[in-house]
């Protein structure tokens, strides 16, 4: 793994899309999204940028359970506003939260993931260094799966809803073992909340406690953070 240090969001957003862009040049053709605050900034990059993504195919991490695309606290209403009312792309994948067989939509989106392998990823990570959904205890070797998500993953997403109670309990995500497939890796985090989660990626063992560790087994992942976010960093 590589980190780079930045000073705030907005410079390592800009980072971020130099290297999507690069990615592009060089014959990428499928993006892995994620949603949260941290790539906010930097879909603002290519929103901004002449960037043509009409060719592109997006696959997003994750989907509340319970959630259809018309709920403004869905990941797919989050990507149309911040993303994809602005940039068309050929085709926009997310896990679809409202199926009655959600193992099977789990299925299905495995093999949608397999069928379009993702050359560029963008990832966040959780205080309790989850990424995607996947918390603490989830298998490196899953695949696209049910998450039940932990109880500070809810508290800590609360803030987009008017009390945690109304945070979903459920979602679909993409498994370690799908996010592991991504050709190339970026991941962003930002603030002191982050910065424990960030250490033990770096520094800790590799252990399904820590899922973010895992990354320090992948060929080419790049961490970008700021000072806050990199503190306890060495």
């Amino acid at each position: 793994m590589k980190i780079i240090k930045v000073s705030n969001q907005l410079e390592g957003s800009k980072i971020a899309f130099d290297l999507l862009k690069e990615a592009m040049e060089k014959g990428a053709k499928t993006l892995g999204l994620a949603t949260g605050s941290s790539p906010v900034e930097f879909y603002n990059q290519i929103i901004k940028s002449d960037l043509d993504f009409t060719a592109m195919t997006s696959i997003n991490l994750d989907e509340y359970v319970g959630l259809d695309g018309s709920d403004k606290q869905s990941y797919r209403y989050f990507m149309n506003k911040h993303l994809f009312d602005e940039k068309p792309f050929a085709e926009n994948f997310l896990p679809n939260g409202k199926v009655q067989n959600l193992l099977e939509e789990a299925k299905s989106y495995e093999e949608i993931i397999n069928s379009h392998p993702i050359d560029f990823q963008i990832l966040g990570i959780g205080q309790n260094g989850h990424i995607g959904f996947n918390e603490p205890g989830t298998p490196f070797d899953e695949e696209t799966h049910i998450v039940d998500l932990a109880e500070s993953t809810i508290q800590a997403n609360a803030r987009f809803f008017d009390d945690s109670s109304q945070v979903p309990r459920q979602a679909i995500s993409m498994g370690i073992a799908s996010i592991m497939k991504s050709k190339e890796i970026v991941l962003m985090a930002y603030g002191e909340s982050k910065a424990h989660a960030i250490k033990e990626m770096f520094n800790g063992p590799v252990t399904e406690s820590m899922p973010a560790s895992i990354l320090q087994k992948h060929e080419d992942v790049i961490v970008i953070v700021d000072e806050a976010a990199a503190q306890l960093f060495d």
